[in-house]
């Protein structure tokens, strides 16, 4: 197979996942800092499509209060236009416990909370020094798990902040131990402004093996700010990570970034591992179409260099 075919040709690598799980992040994080409020119908429209191309996670909505993210305020309006999709591949962001009440009334059985790594992005985001956000999840986590409900642990600025620069490795670890000691099931490590490398990527990863928590129970959240991410994605590979996250068209950004072009993109993620030879499940005609409909409606093109290629194609 050929890029003339539409698809990579496959070439295996040594010591990589034969199974990558995608955790498709565009309905929400790639839609919440969009200034023109998105459809409900609309949103709805692309979640399902993005599950109809395969993908096994689809983000749907965050569960914040209305005020702090206007495009997001439709979160009850949204979900029951889902009810036909699995509600476990439908995971909302909860900020609190009133955003868990919320959750949890419309059947949710994924959640995430999203802390941070750095003192500066914890003020700024959430109002709350790490530790305070941190004992602000804790009946978060008790609760959902007592629900029997998955449980993901977005941790921000992992490599790096905006206010801080660098971020000492101890620091995220500490920070990850202690949402793996809360009950989350699963971590996602956030390069929020795109500043990782791979060195600074295996680094931590192996710091993290050594406080116990290993590749297994984490994802990686990369931004493509310095055009590192599908690298950075490719060093996670070799620790043993399996959950990526993407998104859609390259849909995001980092509003503390003004370079950053946003999210790791799902079609150039999609294209790596196929030529990599690791399965996803992931139709790349159909993500590819989906992803150009969206652009359609926000009426710009995606960064997403592999849709722009595909697209040129057609």
């Amino acid at each position: 197979m050929t890029a003339a075919t539409g698809l990579p040709m496959t070439v295996p690598a040594e010591g990589l996942p034969a199974r990558v799980t995608i955790h498709e992040v565009g309905a929400r994080d790639g839609l919440q800092n969009e200034k023109a409020v998105v459809p409900t119908e609309v949103k709805a429209e692309f979640i399902h499509r993005l599950a109809d191309a395969g993908l096994p996670v689809v983000e749907a909505t965050s569960f914040v209060h209305p005020k702090w993210v206007p495009q997001l305020a439709d979160a009850e309006r949204l979900f029951p236009l889902l009810d036909d999709l699995d509600p476990d591949r439908l995971p909302v962001l909860v900020p609190n416990e009133r955003g868990l009440d919320r959750a949890l009334a419309l059947g949710a059985r994924r959640i995430a909370v999203f802390a941070s790594a750095t003192e500066s992005f914890a003020k700024a985001n959430l109002n709350r020094t790490v530790d305070e956000a941190l004992a602000m999840f804790e009946p978060v986590v008790a609760r959902a798990k007592d629900a029997g409900v998955h449980v993901r642990g977005y941790l921000s600025m992992c490599f790096g902040d905006p206010w801080e620069g660098p971020v000492p490795i101890p620091q995220v670890v500490r920070v990850c131990r202690a949402l793996r000691d809360l009950g989350c099931d699963e971590l996602s490590l956030g390069d929020t402004i795109g500043v990782a490398t791979p060195g600074h990527v295996r680094h931590l990863l192996t710091a993290l093996d050594g406080a116990g928590v290993p590749a297994s129970a984490l994802g990686v959240h990369f931004h493509d700010t310095y055009g590192q991410a599908l690298a950075n994605t490719f060093a996670a590979l070799q620790h043993g990570v399996t959950t990526v996250d993407a998104s859609a068209g390259g849909l995001g950004g980092c509003p503390y970034a003004r370079s950053a072009t946003g999210n790791l993109a799902t079609e150039d993620l999609v294209w790596m591992l196929h030529g990599l030879g690791i399965g996803t499940g992931v139709d790349l005609a159909r993500l590819t179409a989906t992803s150009v409909w969206m652009a359609g409606v926000l009426g710009r093109p995606s960064p997403s260099r592999t849709l722009r290629a595909l697209s040129h194609k057609e």
